[in-house]
């Protein structure tokens, strides 16, 4: 006789794992609160649907915040596995000159999602819509806004993070994992926008203007990259990449220094003999013919730096490799990328399951754990659910 497996939640972790269960051993039902499966997934896929990345996995893993926790996972199905896996069920993909892996063209993100939802069908998953899990009863059966309850063999819980509320994404399952003593950690922004108290002068002139190609350093971490000066302050990926770093600076200040290297690909020396051989009478025209950095480089150096000091080749050399900004504060939790915080890592063990809910699993973003942009959050779910899947396998 099958065992049966319930799975809440229908993002990438959850489909990925229904669509690798074996269905000779399990009966698979997914409930899902919406009335669709992959909103989440659906809504990423607008920005740029980059899959994975293609760097060397112990690259790779480094990305993530801790690293340790899903290296395991990661080795068992790690980048190139999935790309071999997708194009398996007709989504080929390549590798872009950034290094991330994207559907081939003209591939949507509604088409990979049809394409895992095909595999669904086949393996005989049942989909249950418009089920919010409410919670648990005394003798651990799931329960359900439909006053449904359910006992399974298996439980695994997908939920996602807390942005994206219009997702479903809403990380309003907190509360029911607290009540049953499972230690949590609030959620928080994360590959988001952040607050730069900007001059009213400077962000009149420069609102919307990229900074490309530079990098930008906190604590131990440097990014290159792009940003791009918002109102608000900085959002793009050569910040969201620093993160972990500006939340524990936030967290230990209440502020966090950045410093952005605008020109990179100079060294400090190079740079200061550019600035000193020119012939341009103004040292914004040596900055912008010369150095090649741009209007909105230029107005930073600008307003953050003394007129002496702007006038100054070294002085001004080294405020473009290292120019300090302050970050006052992070973006709204439902505006962010994604979020970290949800059930503490030690709550589970090394197959995902609740140390204190014996076959209760929990996998995907619900979990703290954090990741950049650039295919990593994907890449991690789909990790997290093949692990899983495996290992259910492996149950006699």
């Amino acid at each position: 006789m099958k065992k049966s497996v319930s799975i809440i939640g229908g993002g990438p972790a959850a489909l990925i794992l229904a669509a690798l269960l074996d269905c000779k051993k399990f009966k698979v039902t997914i409930y899902e609160k919406n009335k669709t499966l992959g909103r989440k997934f659906l809504v990423a896929g607008k920005g740029g649907f980059n899959l994975t990345h293609s760097e060397p996995i112990g690259e790779l893993i480094a990305r993530y915040t801790p690293p340790h926790f899903l290296e395991k996972a990661l080795l068992d199905f790690n980048n190139n596995d999935f790309r071999q896996w997708i194009d398996s069920i007709g989504i080929p993909t390549y590798i872009g000159s950034s290094k991330r892996v994207y559907p081939e063209s003209g591939i949507k993100p509604i088409t990979v999602l049809n394409a895992i939802l095909d595999v669904l069908d086949k393996q005989s998953v049942a989909i249950q819509y418009q089920h919010t899990w409410k919670g648990w009863t005394n003798e651990n059966e799931i329960i359900f806004n439909t006053y449904t309850t359910i006992k399974s063999d298996y439980t695994i819980f997908a939920m996602g993070g807390g942005s994206w509320k219009v997702t479903g994404s809403d990380g309003s399952w907190l509360d029911l994992f607290e009540r049953e003593s499972i230690p949590i950690v609030p959620f928080q922004s994360s590959n988001c926008a952040y607050r730069v108290d900007w001059p009213e002068d400077f962000i009149l002139e420069h609102e919307g203007s990229p900074l490309k190609n530079i990098a930008i350093s906190c604590l131990n971490k440097r990014q290159k990259g792009e940003a791009v000066i918002t109102r608000f302050g900085l959002e793009g990926n050569a910040i969201y990449a620093l993160s972990p770093q500006i939340r524990e600076e936030l967290e230990n200040h209440q502020k966090a220094t950045i410093s952005l290297d605008l020109k990179p690909t100079l060294c400090y020396e190079d740079l200061l003999d550019k600035i000193k051989k020119s012939t341009f009478k103004k040292m914004s025209e040596t900055l912008q013919k010369e150095v090649k950095l741009s209007p909105a480089q230029i107005g930073l150096l600008k307003k953050y730096l003394s007129k002496e000091t702007y006038l100054n080749p070294e002085l001004l050399a080294q405020n473009i490799k290292k120019l300090s900004l302050e970050i006052t504060g992070t973006g709204l939790l439902n505006d962010a990328i994604s979020t970290t915080g949800g059930i503490q890592l030690h709550a589970v063990d090394e197959n995902f399951q609740l140390k204190n809910k014996n076959r209760n699993y929990c996998i995907g973003e619900m979990l703290d754990w954090d990741a950049p942009t650039g295919g990593y959050l994907l890449q991690a779910c789909f990790s997290m659910g093949m692990h899983l899947a495996r290992h259910l396998n492996s149950i006699p």
